[in-house]
């Protein structure tokens, strides 16, 4: 179960999370979750290339030591990375120790001052020790790229019509995401250029 759009109550748990920008300007955060993946990110960062337009890339630790030309190329082209742990933990299943143990052992890699818990979901302890090191990134909008039971057709309109000034817009750079990302990724990007957004990074 997941809400597209992230409701108030929501932020109200995590109130020193950010998620959304400013409302007041016509900017948006495209942003990729698990990568880097041979299968997804080359036509993730071919998309981005092809609109001249910058995201942020929230990747696993064991993902880029598989994959370290992948990530070099995402920052190479100018995009964004952030923490996602280093084996895509879940935080409220793991000690707090291994969990930021975990953390810092992406983050040797990574070297950024964003983190995202995996799944959105971290406990109130772990978040208390890495407000103070990190921006704890979550999101407004989330595809549901994810699911293997939504339609690419569904998870475009999950994108474009949950979409406002500031958002944060989930989508993820994993195998199970493929088919639904490879629809939905251009034809967002399209639409959301068509009605004057600008994307820029976190």
């Amino acid at each position: 179960m997941y809400l597209v759009k992230a409701p108030f109550f929501l932020k109200l748990l995590y109130p020193k999370s950010i998620w959304n920008k400013s409302r007041k300007e016509n900017k948006i955060y495209l942003t990729f979750d698990d990568g880097p993946i041979p299968e997804l990110t080359p036509f993730v960062l071919d998309t981005l290339k092809q609109y001249n337009i910058k995201a942020t890339f929230f990747c696993v630790g064991e993902n880029i030591k598989k994959n370290p030309h992948l990530f070099e190329r995402i920052l190479s082209e100018g995009h964004q990375v952030g923490n996602h742990t280093y084996n895509h933990l879940k935080g409220w299943k793991t000690d707090d120790a291994k969990y930021l143990e975990n953390i810092q052992q992406c983050q040797e890699l990574t070297k950024s001052k964003l983190f995202r818990p995996p799944y959105g979901r971290a406990k109130k302890s772990q978040l208390k020790e890495l407000y103070s090191a990190y921006e704890i990134i979550m999101w407004d909008v989330l595809t549901g790229d994810f699911d293997l039971s939504l339609s690419p057709d569904q998870c475009l309109k999950n994108a474009i019509r949950n979409t406002e000034n500031g958002s944060i817009i989930v989508f993820h750079d994993n195998i199970k995401a493929i088919p639904r990302v490879e629809y939905a990724l251009p034809k967002t990007i399209a639409y959301l250029l068509e009605k004057n957004y600008r994307f820029e990074v976190l």
